[in-house]
């Protein structure tokens, strides 16, 4: 047996034992439980009841599903068995060890008390993010969200001539007197206006005579409102943001304006009156800080909605931009959108995916005016910022611009003969989202085709297949399996190996239940209400997927603050060792719906 001040040390260096009150890890050492397992057996099988929460000491374990396929293999200071006692009680996976295993177990009612009393504990093991119930303004949003970073700052002997050159150049309200470290003044447009042009002063002044000296200054943890107060009581415009005494950025009353103001609502309506593409381009560009803004403030799938509102709106006056170009078309039509913008999911970084699905009058001769319609409308959005799609999967091809009859052809081919091809095919084209025009042509199609897929359970198994081959990057001992060269090498890809998976899940449980929605979120939580997959099963998956979108989104949130493009690709030493824990068991989940599908069992009790 472990004695009591050997244990305490092991607590004390993992987490987040660690981070308990010293009282209170003495209270856990009294109740724990050790056990000696052998190599090969059995520590409790999947739907067991579990009668705590097992830490390990030294040995190793591997965790498995239902069907007995290895999920994880974890090491000395690994806990698992959480998810189990978050929900019924009873064990999500099965454990074995694989070698002489020594595990701590923690027995269940202290769990619960921990999880309802200690903070970073509950903090650590709790499944989801906190909801967010409503958007939050500017004024909710901490500082470090808002402000402008590296401000410009130069020595106090610069003339006044040279800083306004500098404020010119960089197209800024101000300029910061001294060091980073050692602010002594601050320079705005409206201090040039009233000291230096107004007193008559020479271009030459330094700076130090006409700024204002010693700003007021708020910590990067202060938020909106707090900088908003600042400014009103004192009437100034401008204040530095410090980070342990260093100024690290400023936020201005026009970020806060912008951060008010800036809505997916307004962008979408400055769209609609824009004359062409041309006057677009203002608004779509915003797209970015929009989304840096919202992430954080609002769910995930709330705000790519609003991303997706966007380029919606860009598409529909495209339509009616062409339309007024081209004449009345020659019979009724229908644009859709496949893919994210399909699924209302677009992000920082989107091509476009459309298609045309024409009434069945249409005629050969009528192809020459929606084939224009159709470069009209896929050039602007090029234009814009939806870049062509690299697959040519584009309105513009002749095979994505037919009529009505031609696409049910398309759809039952598709599933009488699921080939390679048609499940890539069938992959986004179930995912069609109407944008603009005749909606009726699609409706009692996509009726016609769920009901013909949800009952060929060839074509059903070949989509399980094609699903499947999304991975997630899951490694050894809690670690990840990142990319071992090229740009990206110690990456993972939260798009094509973290969100994709839960998106190939979400269709093929749409399709075995005949459901008409594309939204991979709204997919998921009808196939938990229809008993697609159960409600224990469907709420894990919810949170992974939540927790997966939120740290991709965030991650694109923190390279358009620094001024990068965003992107999929993340390393994760950048995330906390908590982020990483919670990430990881996040993929453990859809990997454990992955093997569930795999092996026939579409839901996972």
């Amino acid at each position: 047996m472990i004695d009591h001040a050997a244990i305490s040390r092991f607590l004390g260096s993992h987490h987040p034992y660690d981070a308990l009150e010293e009282d209170t890890r003495a209270g856990v050492i009294g109740v724990l439980d050790q056990r000696i397992i052998p190599a090969g057996d059995e520590i409790y099988r999947f739907g067991a009841p579990l009668d705590g929460l097992y830490l390990i000491h030294e040995g190793g374990v591997e965790i498995t599903d239902a069907d007995g396929t290895v999920l994880s293999e974890l090491g000395p200071g690994n806990s698992f068995g959480e998810r189990g006692l978050l929900r019924d009680g009873a064990a999500r996976t099965g454990a074995r060890a694989t070698e002489r295993t020594r595990l701590f177990v923690l027995p269940a009612p202290m769990f619960h008390t921990l999880m309802a009393e200690a903070g970073p504990f509950a903090r650590f093991f709790e499944r989801g993010r906190a909801r967010v119930a409503a958007p939050k303004g500017p004024g909710s949003l901490p500082l470090s969200d808002l402000m402008t970073p590296d401000p410009v700052t130069l020595p106090p002997e610069t003339t006044v001539r040279a800083a306004a050159r500098h404020m010119a150049e960089a197209r800024i309200s101000c300029v910061l007197v001294g060091t980073p470290a050692k602010v002594q003044g601050i320079l705005t447009t409206r201090d040039l206006t009233a000291r230096v042009i107004a007193e008559d002063r020479a271009a030459n002044t330094p700076l130090v005579a006409v700024m204002t000296p010693d700003p007021l200054t708020l910590p990067e943890t202060d938020f909106g409102r707090d900088a908003l107060t600042l400014m009103t009581e004192r009437h100034i415009s401008h204040v530095p943001i410090s980070r342990k005494g260093r100024i690290v950025g400023i936020v201005t009353q026009t970020d806060l304006i912008a951060a008010q103001s800036l809505s997916s609502a307004g962008l979408a309506g400055r769209i609609a009156r824009a004359a062409d593409a041309a006057g677009m381009v203002s608004s779509v560009v915003e797209i970015r800080p929009l989304l840096a803004s919202l992430t954080g403030a609002e769910r995930h799938d709330m705000v790519t909605r609003q991303i997706t509102d966007i380029a919606d709106a860009a598409t529909r006056r495209l339509l009616t931009l062409a339309e007024a170009k081209l004449g009345t078309p020659p019979v009724p039509y229908l644009w859709l959108a496949c893919g994210s913008q399909g699924r209302r999911e677009q992000t920082g970084v989107s091509d476009q995916d459309n298609c045309l699905i024409l009434d069945d009058a249409a005629k050969p001769e009528h192809d020459a005016y929606f084939k224009a319609l159709a470069q009209f409308v896929s050039d602007g959005l090029d234009r814009v910022g939806y870049f062509y799609c690299p697959g040519d999967m584009m309105a513009t091809a002749d095979r994505w611009r037919q009529p009505r009859r031609v696409w049910r052809d398309y759809f039952a081919r598709w599933i009488a003969e699921p080939g390679p091809e048609a499940q890539m095919l069938a992959s986004v084209m179930f995912d069609l989202r109407p944008i603009g025009g005749a909606v009726e042509l699609f409706d009692s199609l996509q009726a016609e085709v769920l009901e013909q897929a949800a009952q060929n359970s060839i074509f059903l198994s070949h989509l399980v297949s094609n699903a499947l081959k999304h991975t997630t990057p899951l490694g050894l001992f809690r670690g990840f399996a990142t990319i071992r060269s090229g740009e990206h090498r110690r990456a993972i890809d939260l798009k094509h190996n973290g969100v994709v998976p839960v998106v190939d899940l979400a269709r093929v449980y749409a399709l075995m239940g005949r459901m008409p929605e594309v939204n991979t979120r709204a997919r998921l939580e009808r196939a938990v209400e229809d008993r697609i997959i159960s409600p224990s099963g469907g709420r894990d998956l919810l949170d992974a997927y939540d927790l997966i979108a939120e740290v991709r989104l965030a991650h694109q949130a923190k390279q358009i603050k620094a001024g990068e493009a965003p992107g999929n690709y993340l390393e994760p030493a950048t995330l906390s060792d908590l982020e990483r824990s919670h990430l990881r068991d996040a993929f453990v989940v859809v990997k454990t719906m992955q093997s569930a599908l795999g092996q026939g069992r579409a839901m996972l009790g």
